[in-house]
């Protein structure tokens, strides 16, 4: 099965956008199409930002996203600290992604990362989509219009 890591922003995205494309990609760790992963330090980091106050989440959303979370990822414990991204946060998001032998780490921000990390891609959503599930963004698209 795919491993994957998603990057706080996407995280983000997903639950402002619930009928975005980085929310079908967030489904799909939390329904199981994907093997999602998650470190310590980055689950505290969702947190973090899913409960600043300038986001305004309803604290429902927050608990019940963290507590799906917790029962869908695979906890991982990175073993080294890296320093290869401008940004500490980003790097913990790579550190989780090396300890999981991920295969995508799906980010709103490639330039904040490198172009590959050993056997993990950096990737957005549709990239991900495009690559992991081909043929799923055409339904996506074909889905929204049909709603139209």
């Amino acid at each position: 099965m795919i491993r994957v890591v998603f990057d706080t922003n996407v995280v983000i995205s997903a639950l402002i956008y619930p009928d975005g494309l980085q929310h079908q990609v967030l489904k799909l760790g939390l329904e199981g199409h994907a093997s999602l992963y998650a470190s310590r330090d980055l689950v505290l980091e969702y947190e973090r930002v899913l409960r600043e106050p300038r986001l305004d989440f309803p604290k429902p959303v927050v608990r019940s996203f963290l507590r799906r979370l917790n029962e869908v990822a695979t906890m991982v414990e990175p073993m080294r600290r890296l320093s290869e991204c401008p940004d500490e946060d980003d790097n913990r998001v790579l550190e989780c992604a090396d300890a999981a032998r991920a295969g995508f780490l799906v980010t709103g921000n490639k330039q904040h990362f490198p172009e590959r990390w050993k056997q993990t891609q950096i990737v957005n959503g549709r990239e991900f989509l495009e690559l992991a599930f081909p043929g799923s963004t055409r339904k996506l698209r074909a889905r929204k219009q049909s709603r139209h």
